[in-house]
């Protein structure tokens, strides 16, 4: 007989997978993935083509600082999706929002691909670069949210760590697909052709990506919690409001939880493209595979980690993966020297694996830190304000603090800062409740799934 699975303990009977469970789970990872494709092909360009293409007045490390201001762009207008695609996302719903950020990713990626260069139209190329860069991260900033709830209001809460990494697989995803792509156009092209049109075709093929993401996510249902809000008639108002007078700890909690692993993700993705090349003497091609090499172990380390947290302590954990993070930048810097690209190798992958054991995790996390009816807005409040914080000015951070001063200490203690507010994050926020889905669904009359003997 089957029985309300509010009403079993963790673990009775047998969990029963909900009708449209595995679509969400595949449309939060590819959806998130090609957008994060769009997003990481900048952020290769950025260190490696831009500062000649739109830049070429300034000297490369000037350059250099200019490109990753662009960048930083992209995670400052993270919150302005945050905001008004996040709200939606409680208002009329998560797929609704998921359709919108992915188109307006796609477009701006696409039309970055056909921007004259400096050369061509003067300032007006780096003005239009930035403004398209700030639409791409609304687009970002109102996507994770969304994603993150997809997959995990479709799965058992008991499983939440696993359902809802889906979204986490996205970057590593992205980042692969998009250095794999940058890779290639250089091994086919010389460097004169590469810079002249080969960057663009990475760009170009948003166009593609996105029209698959987005057949799939038409495609689709809404979860179950946000179907219960509508029967409920529990949709807030003004929940950005409810969110900062109601659940300000959690908001806080969440937002220091994510600077660490934003901080991690850009020094080992992003800053080693310079650092390897500009200061080790790699070749681009033998930095660019160090990371494609750390991205693919991170589509298996993500859900792994995830996976564990459902069964351990999730802070615990979470925790244990800044503290690996800190530890292991010291190591990475003090060997990694410009004749071992094996040594480059391993150290990139270690250093997503400490990141892969926080971001795994982290979005079960940051989602139970919210009640059912505000869980768009406050995670994605969470996710874009952290990243203003963290990933935006971390690249920048970086090439600063070691242009200034010629070392990489001052680099490795810039992320232990952020890992320490990471900390911080996880001391102020709470553990599991699954009892809240079960009960906020039941209510309405449809249970998340059924467990059955």
């Amino acid at each position: 007989m089957a029985t309300r699975p509010d009403t079993l303990p963790h673990g009775a009977g047998t969990y029963v997978a909900p009708p449209g469970l595995y679509k969400a789970f595949a449309a939060s990872l590819t959806g998130t993935a090609l957008e994060w494709y769009d997003f990481a092909v900048y952020s290769a360009a950025a260190a490696i083509v831009f500062p000649a293409i739109f830049f070429p007045a300034s000297d490369p490390m000037t350059g250099t600082l200019l490109a990753f201001s662009t960048y930083a762009v992209g995670y400052v207008s993270r919150p302005v999706g945050g905001i008004v695609l996040g709200r939606l996302g409680d208002k009329i719903g998560r797929k609704k929002i998921l359709v919108i950020t992915l188109a307006l990713i796609g477009v701006a990626t696409f039309l970055i691909g056909v921007l004259p260069g400096y050369a061509s139209i003067g300032v007006a190329a780096p003005i239009i670069l930035v403004l398209l860069r700030f639409a791409q991260g609304v687009g970002v900033g109102g996507e994770w949210g969304g994603a993150v709830l997809l997959s995990s209001e479709f799965g058992d809460p008991e499983r939440r760590g696993f359902w809802a990494s889906a979204a986490q697989i996205g970057p590593p995803a992205g980042n692969l697909l998009a250095n794999g792509a940058l890779a290639l156009l250089t091994l086919m092209l010389s460097e004169e052709q590469f810079l002249s049109f080969g960057w663009r075709i990475a760009f170009m093929l948003s166009a593609v990506l996105v029209a698959f993401g987005l057949w799939i996510r038409l495609h689709l249902e809404d979860t179950p919690v946000f179907r219960a809000m509508e029967a409920r008639g529990d949709r807030p108002q003004s929940p950005v409001r409810d969110v900062l007078t109601t659940e300000l700890r959690p908001l806080v909690a969440a937002v220091l939880s994510r600077v660490g692993p934003d901080v991690v993700y850009a020094l080992f993705t992003v800053f080693t493209l310079t650092y390897g090349i500009t200061f080790l003497g790699f070749e681009r091609n033998q930095v660019l595979a160090a990371v494609m090499i750390g991205s693919f172990c991170q589509l298996f380390l993500i859900p792994l980690a995830g996976a564990i947290s459902d069964r351990i302590n999730r802070r615990l954990l979470y925790a244990a993966g800044a503290v690996a993070a800190v530890v292991w930048t010291f190591v990475f810097f003090a060997v990694l020297k410009g004749e071992s690209e094996a040594m480059l190798i391993v150290g990139i992958v270690l250093g997503l694996l400490c990141h892969s054991f926080m971001y795994g995790p982290q979005a079960a996390y940051v989602v139970e830190q919210f009640s059912p009816r505000l869980r768009s807005t406050g995670s994605s409040l969470a996710y874009t304000l952290a990243g203003v914080i963290g990933g935006a000015i971390a690249p920048l951070m970086f090439t600063v603090l070691l242009d200034a001063f010629g070392s990489w200490i001052p680099v490795a203690l810039y992320l232990t800062l952020a890992c320490a507010l990471t900390l911080v994050g996880l001391a102020l926020g709470r553990d599991s409740n699954t009892d809240e889905d079960h009960a906020y669904v039941a209510a309405s009359g449809g249970p998340i799934a059924e467990a059955v003997r």
